[in-house]
């Protein structure tokens, strides 16, 4: 297996494969359900794996170890049978960069016969480490529309219990493992100054 040793970048082929195998990859942990045993083979020892949550918070794992027990552990209790079809893939073999776009499938249909979809723009930002294995992931997606899903998931009765609990555990307060509080240059009295400009501006349309 190949790793990066010149200025040059990574060949073509080579970013190819790694898509190839991660592509094979995804597609085995939906069918099995274990993303931390098929995905957590392709992150380097050091790798970082992060997305955000807000305003003010981040999903932050650092290493091998966190990676597969966090993201592809604990954040994915309770969406066993999802579906994360890829929709398109841009690859810089140059900078060894890869953009990767997908979509976020429930495993159970509404009575109309149509899928629950989380909608919106949802992809992954990969850094390549050599020897077919990332060393950085940056996951993005519309956070708004993924609570929109859960709310009609919820009110359909179709919630998974573990994702209720998760929801629970954030809304009493508590922190899920990897969530990570970003520094807030703003006051309370500015936040508040902010919250009270958009309700006049909803209400009074100025």
């Amino acid at each position: 297996m190949k790793s990066k040793d010149t200025d040059d970048g990574f060949s073509r082929a080579e970013l190819d494969e790694m898509m190839a195998r991660w592509l094979a990859a995804n597609e085995e942990a939906e069918q099995i359900g274990d993303w931390a045993g098929t995905l957590g083979r392709h992150y380097t020892d050091d790798a970082e794996y992060t997305w955000n949550l807000g305003a003010d918070e981040d999903f932050v794992a650092r290493g091998l170890q966190q990676i597969k027990e966090w993201a592809l552990g604990v954040q994915m209790e309770g969406f066993e049978g999802w579906q994360y079809p890829y929709d398109k893939i841009l690859i810089d073999e140059v900078q060894g960069e890869v953009v990767a776009f997908w979509r976020q499938i429930a495993p159970v249909k509404r009575k109309d016969g149509s899928n629950y979809e989380v909608v919106g723009t949802g992809g992954s930002w990969f850094k390549y480490g050599g020897d077919y294995k990332w060393s950085a992931q940056h996951d993005f997606f519309d956070f708004g529309n993924v609570m929109a899903l859960f709310a009609e998931l919820a009110a359909d009765g179709h919630l998974h219990p573990a994702v209720k609990a998760k929801i629970s555990t954030l809304a009493r307060g508590g922190r899920l493992a990897g969530h990570v509080k970003r520094a807030d240059r703003r006051s309370t009295p500015q936040k508040a100054r902010g919250f009270l400009a958009l309700a006049r501006i909803a209400a009074l349309g100025r």
